[in-house]
């Protein structure tokens, strides 16, 4: 039973990293209509951001807060230099470009830190272990993952439920020729969602280098995850979101553990090791076929 309810931990610990990196991705696609494949680089710049500013400034929690308003601003400036040009240009344009994106972030990462990896070492306060329950310890930075997850899962729903901003968020998704004719300026409203955007996976890439390593091309797997997360959820819903990155990070994480062992009954135990990262990853696939043919439109997407 405790490792189960670790097992189920770290399910909900990579749900709710995979939920930081999917709420830009599908605000910005549910939004925008933007296929942005560069959303992964974004997550790689907020890990080679906080290990250059937690070298700087001596200390995680100061590096890590001053990473996100510098992918804020790295957000913006690559929403108006480039993304901007993209919006009334076709999905195919929008891909080639923001995959062109991809290959100048690969670029300057190799320029700027070099090829090698880099790791970023954990503070004293989270390096060690916090009891979950009595006899049941758990390693504290991904807890502290699962809080700050939380938190912000919890800030964003707020804000884009119960403010202005938020509510011009859903108008925008709902109709954004309606919004612009009603006097909102639509380009400000885009660079903040793409650059809030920036925000969230820049955090969620932060909050996995020191568990990962940081390295050029990081974000360009786990972005396939995102995308079926938001397909799953619904395209431009928070919640959804929310609840297929649950789902999702259990189903990797049980595939994982649990697979295995079962495996191992009828293969060996090099081949069950192999075979059980596979399966678990099919089983997700599978989820969202499912999903796809009950609704369409994902779990919370708009009826249509």
């Amino acid at each position: 039973m405790d490792y189960l309810a670790i097992q189920i931990l770290n399910g909900v610990q990579l749900g709710l990293l995979m939920f930081l990196l999917a709420a830009g991705l599908t605000l910005t696609f549910g939004i925008m209509d933007l296929v942005n494949l560069a959303h992964g680089s974004l997550y790689m710049m907020g890990a080679y951001f906080a290990w250059t500013l937690i070298g700087w400034t001596d200390s995680f929690v100061l590096g890590a807060l001053l990473t996100l308003p510098a992918a804020l601003a790295l957000g913006a400036v690559v929403e108006a230099v480039v993304i901007r040009r993209l919006y009334a240009r076709d999905h195919l344009d929008q891909v080639l470009a923001t995959f062109g994106l991809i290959l100048f972030f690969n670029e300057l990462v190799r320029v700027i830190w070099g090829p090698a990896g880099k790791s970023i070492a954990l503070p004293a306060f989270l390096s060690g272990t916090v009891e979950i329950l009595p006899g049941l310890p758990y390693p504290a930075y991904r807890f502290a993952i699962i809080v700050v997850g939380g938190v912000v899962a919890l800030l964003l729903a707020w804000m884009v439920q119960r403010t202005r901003t938020g509510m011009l968020i859903r108008a925008g998704a709902s109709n954004r020729r309606m919004i612009g004719a009603l006097g909102v300026d639509i380009n400000l409203l885009f660079t903040l969602v793409f650059g809030l955007g920036a925000v969230f996976a820049a955090l969620a890439g932060l909050m996995a280098a020191p568990i990962l390593s940081v390295k050029i091309g990081m974000g360009d797997d786990i972005l396939i995850l995102a995308f079926v997360i938001i397909v799953i959820g619904g395209i431009g819903s928070i919640k959804g979101a929310f609840i297929a990155a649950m789902v999702v990070g259990q189903i990797d994480i049980f595939g994982r553990a649990f697979l295995p062992d079962l495996l191992k009954t009828f293969l060996s135990n090099a081949a069950a090791s192999t075979a059980a990262p596979a399966i678990s990853q099919v089983l997700i696939y599978l989820v969202m076929a499912g999903v796809l043919v009950w609704r369409p439109t994902g779990l919370f997407g708009p009826r249509t």
